[in-house]
């Protein structure tokens, strides 16, 4: 089958067909936080590649074995503070950034609507208003 018989342009528009398509769904990563989360996928990934390699040499009792294991044990910590990174470089952008949250702002509406009827049957009494008069001052 020829490019002339599949009903396809010969040339095709680079706008028409793109490899990367932005979807509005679902909300991309901050960029801060997206580096922050490749950032620790590495160090995680090289923390068990020396997990591996470490078991590996203690089943062929390598002397290598022992000082691999003490850079696991300290890449894993690494390891585990930049996935801590990760989270609060979320928290902070999330802070800074204004993220906007539905769940209260529809809250939010619904408290002042209850206010406002509120306020609205509070007027609507005909009770005149009593004054307040402390207990302290013995009257």
């Amino acid at each position: 089958m020829h490019l002339e018989d599949s009903g396809q342009p010969l040339f095709m528009d680079l706008e028409q067909r793109t490899v990367w398509v932005e979807e509005t769904g679902t909300p991309r990563l901050a960029d801060p936080v997206r580096a922050a989360a490749v950032r620790a996928g590495l160090i995680a990934a090289g923390a068990l590649l020396q997990g591996v390699t470490d078991a590996v040499l203690a089943l062929g009792h390598s002397w290598l074995s022992a000082p691999l294991l003490l850079t696991t044990v300290l890449t894993s910590v690494i390891a585990t503070w930049a996935v801590l990174d990760v989270w609060v470089t979320r928290q902070v952008w999330n802070q800074r950034n204004g993220v906007v949250s539905s769940p209260s702002s529809a809250a939010r509406a619904l408290r002042r609507e209850r206010r406002r009827a509120r306020r609205a049957a509070h007027g609507a009494r005909s009770q005149p208003a009593r004054r307040h008069q402390p207990r302290h001052m013995g009257v």
